[in-house]
């Protein structure tokens, strides 16, 4: 029985690094169509892709849901849509890396808030050490490309709390579903006036949908089946990896190359989350 439980760990695990190394490639593939479309113009093909293969498989029963399911589903449909188009508008001024970083300080507060060990200021204090080492604030910094990460930051962190409301209010995954369907349907009027306003390529739409399945399908699968394998806390400490492996394919394949400082930055920030989670383990 041990045997078999390491093996499923062990698999569930697997699972998580594939789905973060699956999300960050998608994310950089997305950004290649960034010169025909733009970022909104990406998120809008994202969204509706995402919606596109989540409700045919778990055919939501809308008629059924009262306004109390309804206003956190709105609401997790606007943080979604925020949180996407917030980091890719970031990846476009600031890089793939270091706008994922900063995305990942959203999950880090939720942990540190929900945290009661004197350990967890210390975790805080090398959070914001690393920010401050990836962002290395001067006159030629890009504040716009930092507060747009930051922005996907808070909506990643409303996302988790309004995702803990949905789960309580609303069976199963219907309710990330119909959040997706919601948040596909503000953007599709977007996504046709940018399509109707310039000229759409075939390569940069290709990108555009496999940035959808890539960044959204996959790994949603991918965490539904390793969250059965794994407890939550080491769900959480694996993801932490997402941050890595943003920087090393924005340098590897879009040669988005970082300063040893900034490396450093973004390790502090892996470690403060895998310390919160672990040392808040009971």
């Amino acid at each position: 029985m041990n045997q078999s439980n390491s093996a499923g760990k062990a698999g569930g695990a697997a699972t998580l690094v594939a789905s973060a190394l699956s999300n960050q490639l998608g994310a950089a593939s997305g950004s290649l169509a960034f010169p025909v479309m733009g970022p909104v113009g990406v998120v809008a093909v994202r969204q509706l892709v995402a919606a596109a293969v989540l409700l045919p498989i778990v055919r939501p029963r809308l008629r059924e849901l009262s306004w109390q399911q309804w206003w956190p589903v709105l609401l997790l449909a606007l943080s979604f849509g925020t949180m996407n188009l917030g980091l890719y508008a970031s990846i476009q001024r600031i890089g793939l890396g270091l706008a994922v970083t900063l995305e990942f300080l959203g999950p880090l507060a939720v942990a540190l808030a929900g945290s009661r060990r004197k350990s967890s200021l210390l975790c805080a204090l090398a959070a914001t050490a690393g920010v401050i080492a990836i962002t290395r604030p001067e006159a030629s910094t890009d504040f716009v490309g930092i507060g747009l990460g930051l922005l996907a930051a808070c909506s990643w962190a409303a996302y988790i709390l309004l995702n803990r409301t949905v789960g309580q209010r609303i069976q199963g995954i219907q309710g990330t579903a119909v959040a997706t369907g919601v948040s596909a349907t503000l953007f599709l009027p977007v996504a046709v006036a940018i399509f109707l306003s310039r000229p759409v390529t075939g390569p940069a739409l290709l990108c555009a949908v496999a940035a959808g399945i890539l960044a959204s399908v996959l790994p949603y699968v991918a965490d539904l089946i390793a969250l059965r394998r794994v407890p939550a806390n080491l769900f959480g400490v694996l993801m932490s990896i997402n941050p890595v492996f943003a920087a090393i394919i924005g340098a590897l394949v879009l040669h988005q190359d970082l300063a040893p400082v900034q490396w450093a930055g973004i390790a502090l920030i892996v470690a403060a989350n895998a310390a919160v989670l672990l040392l808040g383990r009971r």
